[in-house]
């Protein structure tokens, strides 16, 4: 059988969104930039230490921490503080 010959109903559908926690969305930013933590705590100012335990959701992250963090990772902070939000769905809502 080729490809051509596939049938798209023998495809599952892949998932829309994934939950991301926040310390996961820190980790995702960090790394897409090609950061360590040490060097985001550096361009931060904020311990490595506290980056390692917020990136693994042992620290909640705070709004100032946000808004440090989201200069630093050239973001909104929003991005960061709710990695979940699906637009789509509050607009049903």
């Amino acid at each position: 059988m080729t490809i051509g010959e596939i049938k798209m109903n023998e495809f599952k559908k892949a998932k829309k969104t994934v939950e991301v926690s926040i310390g996961n969305s820190v980790r995702i930013l960090r790394e897409l930039q090609g950061l360590s933590q040490n060097e985001l705590a550096l361009i931060s100012g904020i311990p490595q230490s506290t980056l390692s335990a917020i990136e693994h959701d042992k620290v909640k992250l705070g709004v100032e921490r946000a808004k440090v963090l989201a200069r630093a990772l050239k973001c909104h902070p929003a991005v960061i503080v709710f990695p979940g939000w699906n637009v789509e769905q509050e607009l049903v809502a």
